[in-house]
């Protein structure tokens, strides 16, 4: 296992985290929990979770398995979040944290979904950013941090705002032009850079006949090619995966051990076939964000790019969570196209929100 420093922190941790979202069974908790165990015995010193995941019982789980962790006397971190505003709902969710996960203290607290920079405004007003400080002069975080699926750009902006430690960000092969500047920030600010989503969703491993120029050598599989890129990038300090069970926790250790770095030569040549093969896939540089009726258009042309990948599976859950916006934000479209005119890939946007709309339910 690697272990790389975690910005200014002066602790390292595993390069390869734990994303406590995707849990088996989550109702049985002992069998979930002792693939936690697994993970960290097999090195693994990061473990990411959140009320909410797992039908609520991810800290449940996480938290039994830390019962268990502690007993050994080694090192591991424990990283979980808030989306509330509201600074006293806040206080009451990490306190109750604090309970699931049997810890006195949180190393890395996210101030969680940061999805616009309205939401964060409104994160600083309700007094939540306020509370986390709060917290942590208290001894109940060691660790302030942030979760978002921001462009660059605005992560940049709250990276520079100076409240926080570290980022956790939407990052792969597939967007990296579109978070480059956000990652370039936190290292600037020293702060650590955790990458979630580093499979693309599951889309790069699954689709190996779009992706397999990530492959640098013929024994190379895509969970190894795609951990193997963002490994390769010095900036990033972890990459979660989610693990459903010991399968999945056995098969992404063997991938990062077997990790070796890529080449200057083999990075630019990945970049280089990115730019050349998916030219028509939106960047989500958003520049088309200059809709008169707030539509987020950036936000339905990356879920384009979901669907021409998927054929539409998942593309509603993609557009709710990741977004945090449905398929009805479209009917306010007045085909004005100054969308289209801002594009600097020049891609059809109408065309293919009307692709999106035949192809895509409405949420019930």
């Amino acid at each position: 296992m690697e272990y790389r420093m975690y910005g200014n922190t002066g602790t390292k941790t595993a390069a390869l985290g734990y994303g406590g979202m995707r849990f088996e069974s989550p109702m049985d908790t002992d069998k979930s929990a002792a693939t936690v165990y697994r993970a960290f015995e097999k090195g693994i010193t990061y473990f990411d979770t959140a009320p909410g995941y797992c039908q609520d019982q991810s800290e449940i789980i996480v938290g039994t398995a830390v019962k268990e962790m502690k007993k050994t006397g080694k090192p591991f971190a424990i990283s979980t979040k808030s989306n509330k505003s509201d600074g006293a709902v806040l206080r009451e969710e990490l306190e109750r944290s604090l309970r699931r996960l049997n810890v006195d203290c949180i190393d890395y607290y996210n101030c969680w979904y940061v999805l616009t920079l309205k939401i964060w405004e409104e994160r600083k007003k309700g007094g939540a950013v306020q509370e986390i400080l709060k917290a942590k002069e208290e001894g109940l975080i060691r660790h302030a941090t942030f979760s978002t699926h921001l462009p660059g750009s605005h992560i940049r902006q709250v990276i520079e705002e100076g409240f926080f430690e570290g980022v956790t960000l939407g990052y792969s092969v597939i967007n990296s032009p579109y978070r480059q500047e956000g990652i370039s920030a936190a290292t600037e600010h020293n702060m650590g850079v955790v990458v979630m989503n580093p499979l693309g969703g599951g889309l790069i491993p699954e689709n190996e006949k779009a992706f397999g120029f990530l492959k640098t050598h013929p024994n190379q599989n895509m969970l190894e090619a795609a951990l193997h890129f963002l490994m390769s990038d010095p900036r990033i300090t972890v990459s979660l995966v989610g693990f459903r069970n010991d399968n999945d926790v056995d098969t992404a250790i063997d991938a990062v051990n077997s990790f070796v770095p890529y080449t200057k030569e083999q990075i630019d040549y990945i970049q280089s076939r990115v730019s050349r093969e998916f030219n028509n896939f939106c960047t989500s540089c958003m520049y088309c964000d200059v809709c008169p009726e707030d539509i987020p258009v950036w936000a339905f042309m990356e879920t384009h790019n979901h669907y021409r990948l998927t054929g539409g599976e998942g593309t509603l859950g993609r557009l709710k969570w990741h977004w945090g916006t449905s398929m009805d934000a479209l009917d306010r479209c007045t085909s004005c196209r100054k969308c289209e005119r801002a594009c600097t890939q020049r891609l059809p946007i109408l065309e293919r929100f009307e692709e999106l709309k035949a192809a895509v339910p409405k949420e019930a």
